[in-house]
């Protein structure tokens, strides 16, 4: 099976906020397409956490996670 068939496009945005910093991804999991969107966006402050909803393109199924920016660590919103 190629990669492609592996990767799916997600749509990304901070769960709160105007959502002005949308990004489309193509990444093989929900939480991998959140994670290079932090990447992406060099979002880094030291001790924040920020929550982050990703949409499969294809389904439109929704997943919000919440990311350490210190250790990357994630976890589901709620």
């Amino acid at each position: 099976m190629s990669n492609s068939k592996l990767e799916r496009e997600y749509c990304v945005h901070l769960a709160e906020g105007d959502h002005q910093a949308v990004r489309r991804l193509t990444e093989r999991s929900f939480e991998a397409a959140a994670l290079a969107y932090v990447e992406d966006l060099h979002l880094a402050e030291s001790g924040a956490e920020i929550s982050l909803v990703v949409q499969d393109m294809e389904s439109g199924h929704e997943h919000c996670f919440r990311i350490d920016l210190d250790s990357g660590e994630t976890s589901a919103c709620g």
